[in-house]
């Protein structure tokens, strides 16, 4: 088609985090990075959990191997957006209504401690 390409964002990972480049690449990436984007979006990790049972799923049906090999460095990349932190977890779990201001200004001590 007369004036499609296809291109991607250069991408580099550090540890278990991903950076997205302002440089735009010819070609089709080298791998997908649609759960991790879905992650850094903000998507909830229940959904990003069931996407990835589901791509399994399909993935397991189509019997494409090359498909089913799944790089380990990306598998990383969606195990520690599943992970909660004790902060995340704490804040689940208070009632801010509930507190007094010199409770809230404790909790926020407590918060900044786990971070």
């Amino acid at each position: 088609m007369e004036g499609v390409a296809n291109v991607h964002l250069d991408a580099v990972e550090h540890g278990d985090t991903i950076a997205f480049m302002h440089s735009v690449q010819d070609g089709a990436a080298s791998k997908s990075y649609g759960l991790a984007v879905a992650a850094l979006a903000g998507v909830p990790k229940d959904v990003i959990k069931r996407a990835r049972q589901k791509l399994r799923e399909l993935e397991s049906i189509s019997g494409n191997a090359a498909a089913s090999q799944v790089d380990g460095t990306q598998m990383s990349l969606l195990v520690a957006a599943e992970e909660t932190s004790p902060a995340v977890e704490a804040l689940e779990n208070l009632d801010p209504d509930s507190l007094s201001p010199r409770q809230a200004l404790e909790w926020i001590y407590r918060l900044k401690s786990l971070v």
